[in-house]
């Protein structure tokens, strides 16, 4: 990479001073824990009712947690691109993808696993992807690339798009696994193709239901009618209620093997997405029903990695991030009874909106640095956004990033680190539309949209007026100032407007 310092050289000599102290190596192990649709409230130390999660709560107990902490969209495909790029996803027009659409992320371009590959680490995803794979004559069958190991990764074992879409597969670095060549692999979301029964014509096969209109009800997998179609592949396909074991005991051989030299992972879950089907010793561990049973399996699953660090004597020179991927959805695709067994658990926090939505509970989400011997453990309530992750981990890894890398991404490790109080200035909040966060204010540009998006139950904070909100006093969204203060709606606008306009926020972008 071309040379251009992130981190500044006062900031670097005092965080080797503070390394020299505490005496890890120089180049510190980093986890990334993201987990997918959990909610802010989702979690025993933000209020949890109806399910416990211990090993999430012990992270927050002896790390640092962060109160204003967000994705950059309120939907999964944007906000992972934003996690691993730097990059704000409205710029690329990011959606939530299909299961069988080219990599988005360009091969070359800057990556958070390409930061920590540069600076000698080993690197690896597990789990979740959803970011696109191969180019536009992907063929299942055979070398699928560019992935992964294209931008950065050594090692990747993933579920391609999501547990509720086609294909319903596990793919490890460039193969699927466990093809058997005689029954060929095909995809398709614009058609029925193969003999496979649908969950449509046939309800009779199905042991969970879809709700009518969302599209749950394509190829059957493993009892479960998915998003598009695919024939072939069946000793490919996976089993829902394997996740845990199978992705868990992949990333601690990774950690393994990977005990006596630096690496990076990122962890992406499945849980708590639909459909949530978690293993059988998980089922009752909650009141809420399978949704409150993948929270408790997603701990699980959290617990275990924290205790292989510990075990390899890794957890002092390692720095762990959990977070989630946006805000929580109920009844999305599946009828599980999630709505009905709900309780007094309120996913959302004490926000308003959740998935898919521009409100604060669509990007606010759980965040937790730890690293037992650098972070103190503590509360911080500074402005921070997952984008960041690029630039700050730059600077923790002594990478040198080049001027047109991550467009979006701020250097906020001392933040992360609990060394400095104060996060951003600003940042941008997407779904559909965009809001701009200037300390508690919030502006949402005006957008057409319904209100109340149905199928979900969750407002969708779409109007074709302005919006503004003081947080601090109103964190439910529920009173418009833009009408008494014109003057600051038009200076965050402005604010939104150019930072659209100009294609990066970055200071010193392409310089």
């Amino acid at each position: 990479m071309k040379k251009y310092l992130i981190l500044p050289a006062v900031f670097f000599l005092s965080f080797l001073s503070v390394q020299a102290k505490q005496k890890p190596s120089s180049k510190p192990n980093v986890v990334i824990i993201y987990v997918d649709d959990l909610g802010y409230g989702d979690v025993g130390y933000n209020g949890a009712i109806g399910v416990k999660t211990p090993n999430v709560d012990r992270l927050a107990k002896e790390g640092l947690v962060f109160t204003d902490a967000h994705t950059s969209d309120a939907t999964c495909s944007p906000s992972r691109f934003s996690l691993l790029t730097g990059e704000y996803a409205f710029r690329e027009h990011i959606h939530v993808l299909p299961g069988n659409v080219p990599l988005k992320i360009k091969p070359g371009s800057a990556t958070l696993a390409s930061v920590f590959k540069d600076a000698g680490y080993r690197t690896a995803v597990i789990g979740k992807w959803h970011l696109g794979l191969g180019d536009d004559k992907l063929n299942w069958n055979g070398p699928i690339k560019p992935g992964p190991l294209e931008i950065g990764f050594d090692y990747s074992f993933l579920i391609p798009a999501t547990a509720d879409r086609v294909p319903c597969v596990f793919v490890e670095n460039h193969h699927v696994v466990g093809l058997n060549p005689g029954d060929s692999l095909k995809v398709s979301y614009r058609k029925k193709i193969g003999n496979d029964p649908t969950g449509k014509d046939h309800p009779e096969y199905l042991r969970m239901k879809a709700y009518p209109g969302q599209g749950h009800n394509n190829t059957i997998v493993n009892g479960v009618g998915r998003i598009g179609y695919m024939s072939g592949g069946h000793t490919a396909r996976w089993v829902d209620e394997l996740f845990p074991d199978i992705l868990t005991t992949k990333a601690e051989q990774f950690i393994t093997r990977n005990k006596d030299k630096p690496f990076f992972l990122y962890f992406a879950f499945s849980d708590i997405h639909v459909p949530r089907l978690p293993n059988p010793r998980f089922l009752g561990k909650s009141t809420m029903g399978n949704r409150g049973d993948a929270i408790a399996q997603m701990d699980w699953c959290t617990g275990q990695i924290i205790k292989t660090l510990k075990d390899l004597g890794l957890a002092k020179n390692t720095l762990v991030i959990f977070s989630s991927d946006n805000g929580p959805v109920l009844n999305d695709g599946y009828e599980d009874r999630a709505v009905e067994l709900l309780g007094k658990h309120r996913p959302w926090g004490p926000f308003s909106g959740g998935k898919y939505s521009i409100l604060e509970a669509g990007t606010r989400v759980p965040f937790i640095t730890w690293w037992p011997s650098m972070i103190k453990p503590g509360v911080s309530h500074a402005l921070i956004s997952q984008v960041d992750l690029v630039a700050s981990f730059a600077a923790l890894a002594g990478t040198k990033l080049r001027p047109e890398d991550a467009p979006d991404s701020y250097n906020i490790l001392p933040v992360l680190l609990g060394q400095r109080k104060k996060g951003r200035e600003n940042l941008v909040e997407s779904a559909r539309t965009q809001a701009l966060r200037s300390g508690n204010w919030k502006y949402i540009s005006p957008h057409a949209g319904p209100p109340l998006y149905k199928a979900v139950n969750i407002k969708s904070g779409l109007s074709m007026e302005p919006q503004l909100y003081n947080l601090n006093n109103d964190p439910g969204e529920q009173h418009n100032l833009a009408g008494d203060d014109p003057i600051k709606v038009e200076k965050m606008k402005s604010v939104l407007d150019k930072i659209k306009k100009d294609g990066y926020s970055r200071p010193g972008y392409g310089k």
